[in-house]
């Protein structure tokens, strides 16, 4: 049989992968949803060692030790598909089910989402969630056409080396317009180095990352943009663009 037609017919594992958390579900105040990068277009499941995945690791670290003693619980998003492939979207599919697997363990709570690369582009997409409240958006994939209108009233923060030759910052500052416009609060970062992989100053990505994330949580103040880097887009609720 076919690869495409066999994993068609595979039936989906839990989207939800385990929690980093010190409390049950059960009394979780917030969540915060990791998701990876992927290919444009795979049909081949994940590898037992997925890079893009380990890549986040340090990235829920990070928010986990931000957010501790707050009761919130920190998650990644497992997908089915190594790829979007096209129409299917399938990351978004997988998301979507992860906030519904999620809200069957701790009910309704605020839940913040951060995404890198392909995984930027599947949290903006379902971010129409009533419990989400935020996408921190790092090296964001997000070609033109993306659409904004279910962004209304949520708080998007994007983080992008202009360097990067594998996502397009450009189309990314584009899209930030785009879903200011629809009614989004939004931040645009700069990043001066870290490439696409985010490895050059990674702690800075780290902590500005999980600062972001706890601010869109409403547990921190709005933290202050990483050293070199250029604010694109104002803070939430801030002015404009930059001349």
């Amino acid at each position: 049989m076919p690869r495409s037609a066999a994993n068609a017919r595979r039936v989906p594992r839990p989207a939800l992968l385990p929690l980093f958390t010190g409390s049950p579900p059960s009394r979780a105040k917030a969540a915060v949803l990791v998701l990876h990068g992927g290919r444009a277009d795979d049909l081949g499941p994940l590898p037992p060692v997925n890079l893009p995945a380990w890549r986040m690791r340090p990235f829920a670290t990070a928010i986990a030790r931000t957010t501790a003693h707050e009761g919130v619980i920190v998650a990644h998003v497992r997908y089915q598909y190594r790829g979007w492939n096209g129409h299917h979207a399938h990351p978004v599919t997988d998301t979507r089910r992860a906030l519904d697997e999620l809200r069957a363990l701790t009910g309704s709570v605020p839940v913040v989402m951060v995404g890198h690369s392909l995984g930027g582009r599947a949290a903006l997409r379902a971010a129409g969630d009533p419990d989400v409240k935020g996408v921190v958006a790092l090296a964001p994939w997000c070609p033109p056409g993306e659409p904004t209108a279910h962004l209304h009233d949520r708080t998007v923060v994007a983080l992008h080396d202009e360097a990067d030759r594998v996502t397009s910052a450009a189309d990314t500052w584009a899209f930030l317009a785009r879903a200011r416009t629809a009614g989004a609060r939004v931040a645009g970062i700069a990043m001066p180095r870290g490439g696409h992989a985010m490895i050059r100053d990674a702690r800075q990505w780290h902590r500005f990352t999980a600062g972001a994330a706890a601010a869109l949580l409403g547990l921190a103040p709005f933290p202050e943009a990483p050293t070199d880097s250029a604010e694109v887009f104002a803070r939430p609720g801030g002015p404009g663009d930059r001349p």
